[in-house]
């Protein structure tokens, strides 16, 4: 639009311009021409109507003009109105004969000749005059229209080459940065195009470092932790074990076992899965095995699948993601129902179960981290609030989304949509 807009516009004015200035001056100049031609050979008949005068006078009309004349003497014109019979190709001319000749006349131009045939009604009969039509026309106005399109599609196409060479760095830029929130490698990428275009491509590269930085910071410390909290829980282990089977003391094994537990949720939802590259993965593999484990636990699920649905995902973090969901269903229902679908442009997993659901006020707080509608913070009636939350970021780092709604068994669907 940048480039097709301004060359419209500039054809339209100068369309405009050329045939209401120029052509207009241009066709009234050659008809005037040719009108006053006639009205020369007019007015040298009426001065010399003798036979000599005549053959001198065509014989000029010919020689000088361009035109074949002849006089009809005793003939009158049909009718004494201006007559046109056919397309003139100049409706200047009919002003000019007013003007430059002033008697009756009849215009004969039969399309498919290329001349024309002016009879004008003289005293003692009718002059006919022939000429050709192209001195009613001006081949500049071909070469105009030539000259102003082909420039301009030269000018479009060199200006399509020149955008085209700023356009490619600013797709991969945008290619780069959705990569890079898909959390793949765009190692490959570096500034190029326009001074802006490499400052925003330079910028962008700065905050990736910079984010990235920050994420390996975030690992290694958590992995610091992690370490530093395992060795004083596996001392109290050992010492509670050594202790007996006293009640207190099986209190305070069950404290450990929630601070395990807690504790690796904590480090799965920070650490994620951000090592682990993307690659071709067979989805229906992949649920099926989810399927098979939930099974051996005594669970109830039915599951509809498309055989042999490949998607770029890492398939960790994927089978992570579905079995989170699944793993909830079977916390809080007593059916679980997952499909697998493909459609033209993205794939569908869904996981449907008959339990409470969750309502439908809530179902955005639920991706908060550490968000759990059960208060109590009880680990044995939930996690500890991180699982959707793992559930999301896994989605949108592969491009998709995440939708809670009504499960027609009752209780809550989530789906997962993935771009192919």
């Amino acid at each position: 639009m940048i480039l097709v807009v301004p060359l419209v516009l500039l054809q339209v004015i100068s369309a405009f311009i050329f045939y209401e200035a120029h052509w207009d001056k241009v066709s009234k100049y050659l008809a005037r021409g040719l009108a006053g031609d006639v009205g020369a050979l007019v007015d040298m008949i009426r001065n010399d109507p003798s036979e000599d005068g005549l053959t001198r006078t065509f014989l000029i009309s010919r020689q000088r003009f361009n035109m074949a004349a002849s006089l009809r003497k005793g003939e009158i014109l049909a009718n004494n109105e201006n007559i046109v019979e056919g397309s003139i190709p100049d409706p200047f001319l009919l002003s000019a004969l007013d003007e430059r000749v002033g008697l009756p006349y009849h215009i004969l131009a039969p399309a498919d000749k290329k001349t024309l045939t002016i009879e004008i009604q003289l005293s003692d009969g009718v002059l006919s005059v022939t000429a050709l039509r192209k001195r009613l026309f001006s081949s500049t106005t071909y070469v105009f229209v030539l000259w102003m399109v082909g420039s301009s599609m030269l000018l479009f196409g060199v200006a399509i080459i020149f955008m085209r060479n700023q356009v490619r760095p600013i797709r991969r830029l945008a290619q780069a940065a959705d990569a890079f929130g898909k959390r793949q490698n765009v190692e490959r990428f570096k500034p190029e195009g326009a001074r802006e275009v490499r400052q925003a491509a330079t910028a962008f590269l700065k905050m990736k470092a910079r984010i990235e930085r920050q994420i390996e910071q975030r690992t290694h410390m958590l992995a610091g932790v992690s370490h530093d909290l395992r060795t004083p829980l596996t001392r109290m282990k050992l010492q509670l074990a050594m202790m007996g089977e006293e009640d207190d003391i099986k209190d305070l094994r069950d404290d450990i076992q929630e601070m395990e537990h807690m504790l690796e949720g904590y480090l799965d939802f920070v650490r994620g899965d951000g090592e682990e590259e993307p690659e071709d993965t067979n989805i229906s593999q992949i649920l099926t095995s989810i399927v098979q484990g939930i099974k051996r636990k005594d669970i109830p699920i039915d599951y509809e699948n498309v055989e042999d649905v490949h998607l770029q995902v890492r398939p960790n973090a994927f089978k992570r993601c579905v079995t989170n969901l699944v793993e909830n269903a079977a916390r809080y229902g007593t059916h679980i129902w997952l499909s697998l679908e493909q459609r033209n442009e993205a794939i569908e997993v869904t996981v449907d179960d008959d339990g409470p659901g969750i309502p439908e006020d809530m179902r955005e707080e639920v991706f908060k981290p550490f968000f759990r509608l059960d208060k109590s913070r009880n680990i044995q009636t939930g996690g500890v609030g991180l699982g959707l939350s793992i559930v999301r970021d896994v989605v949108r780092a592969h491009g998709g989304d995440i939708q809670l709604t009504t499960s027609p068994q009752g209780g809550l669907r989530a789906r997962l949509r993935f771009p192919v």
